[in-house]
């Protein structure tokens, strides 16, 4: 699966610029736009995959979609959180300020915007994504999103991008390097359609959360490992996550395991 990277039909400087250094990160190629069409561009390059840098903003094209940064749910859960109404993914990782939370499945960035917010500014989010273009995408979103709150904005800025595999990044750092670990694979068994995953469809990570993964993950975590899956899901026995949190009502339910009571 090959991706290119080219501009809008007229780019400005920074677009250019930007463009550059997403081919650079991506190790792919630039190529210029030339008036071209998209589809054009695709057949010349045999590419499947097009990312096109315009107005400073960079846009996936596959062959199922379009997809683009945008913090998402992130915002109405911040801003309910604000209120001091619970988010059962807070609940369940039991976030406080200071706390260092890496999330071992990045994807979009709607977790990890929430949790960094929590957080704070003493705190850290770490987001592993193992696919180098949605990892590219969600790293320059969170860092250039215009947003006329200043605390979603900072929240944003905060979290750290890494593209790896989580399998291997969790066994190359030390025991209890974070305070909480999180993961949020592809369900086995998915609830609907998203229109916002829609267009990553043969892009992103499939396999299934391992149970080395998990004894890794307690290896590094101080406080708790936790995992979202359907609440009626049966990873959560496969894997080892005994206590279960979920609204009554909410097809979403979370995994926990907890450090203290293994000790």
């Amino acid at each position: 699966m090959q991706t290119i990277v080219t501009t809008s039909h007229k780019p400005d400087p920074r677009s250019m610029e930007i463009a550059m250094w997403a081919a650079e990160q991506l190790k792919s190629e630039f190529v210029e736009r030339r008036r071209m069409s998209l589809n054009d561009l695709k057949i010349i390059n045999n590419a499947e995959n097009i990312i096109v840098v315009a107005n400073s903003e960079l846009k996936l094209y596959s062959s199922h979609g379009i997809y683009f940064f945008h913090p998402s749910m992130s915002v109405p859960r911040i801003k309910a959180i604000k209120q001091g109404k619970s988010d059962h993914m807070i609940e369940a990782m039991s976030v406080h300020p200071g706390d260092r939370v890496l999330d071992c499945t990045l994807g979009l960035g709607s977790d990890a915007i929430v949790a960094s917010f929590v957080s704070g500014p003493e705190g850290q989010v770490t987001g592993i994504e193992a696919t180098s273009e949605i990892a590219l995408i969600v790293k320059h979103g969170l860092g250039n999103y215009n947003s006329e709150s200043h605390s979603l904005k900072s929240a944003m800025e905060r979290i750290q991008v890494k593209c790896a595999l989580y399998e291997h990044y969790l066994t190359e750092i030390p025991e209890r390097s974070y305070d909480i670990v999180y993961f949020d694979p592809m369900f086995r068994q998915p609830r609907m359609r998203s229109s916002s995953m829609e267009p990553l469809r043969g892009i992103v990570k499939h396999d299934p959360l391992s149970p080395e993964a998990v004894k890794e993950a307690v290896r590094v975590a101080r406080k708790r490992v936790v995992m979202k899956e359907n609440s009626f899901s049966k990873e959560f026995a496969r894997l080892g996550f005994s206590k279960v949190i979920g609204g009554r009502y909410s097809p979403v339910a979370f995994g926990v395991i907890e450090k203290e009571a293994e000790i």
